[in-house]
């Protein structure tokens, strides 16, 4: 079990699954640039935190940016929204209300579903912190993507929360010894909003300093 001054930021093991050194550049050494992909996210889950909107439609509660926190994993963040569906078999009690609840977290991105497992592992690690904090059972949760408008149903399956408690340890163990892996370039790098502060052209095979003397002679 961690303290609260160990948590690290639950948000970061999408940066950290997409590449580990964009995860340190942004979580160690504190860099971060902002480009049009990470700009239009910013706006959607501003939109998905918007409390304003209403929370209660029949059975169904919604929680927005609602925070959430893991001791086993040493995470803290929030969840864009928490669905709390009522159901007459098995579920939790909600303070306040009626009956017994299903919980699903729902988290939104900007784009399209992925083939890979960077978003899905996201929603796992909020799936783990709430059973932790509310004593229950996730089998399920969703993805929201902005440019499809359109849900994803995701299994929290054993699998996925066992990669995301290997991931956080690791994330853990780079945290304590501050530690930047090196450059592995590929083709996401393009992509990537540190592509000017990671320099991935250097590619780990040269210094910054030949690097930078070379830019100089060219120019």
């Amino acid at each position: 079990m961690y303290n609260e001054d160990e948590f690290l930021q639950l948000s970061g093991i999408q940066h950290f699954a997409f590449c580990r050194r964009q995860w340190a550049l942004a979580y160690l050494e504190l860099q971060w640039k902002e480009n049009v992909r990470t700009v239009e996210g910013h706006l959607l889950h501003e939109r998905a935190h918007d409390e304003s909107i209403a929370e209660k439609r029949g059975d169904l509660i919604i929680s927005r940016a609602m925070p959430v926190h893991s001791r086993e994993l040493g995470i803290s963040g929030e969840c864009d929204v928490v669905e709390f569906h009522r159901t007459k078999e098995n579920g939790i009690p909600i303070y306040g209300r009626e009956g017994r609840y299903i919980v699903i977290p729902v988290e939104y991105k900007r784009g399209k579903p992925k083939e890979n497992e960077v978003d899905i592992l996201q929603l796992v690690a909020q799936a783990m912190c709430l059973e932790e904090m509310l004593c229950c059972d996730i089998l399920e949760g969703y993805l929201y993507y902005g440019e499809t408008r359109h849900r994803t149903k995701v299994e929290i399956s054993d699998e996925r929360r066992t990669k995301v408690r290997n991931m956080f340890k690791e994330m853990h163990q780079y945290y304590e010894k501050s530690y930047t892996p090196k450059v592995k370039r590929s083709k996401s790098c393009n992509a990537c909003s540190l592509c000017d502060i990671c320099i991935p052209t250097l590619n780990g095979k040269k210094r910054v300093e030949d690097y930078i003397e070379h830019a100089v002679e060219e120019g």
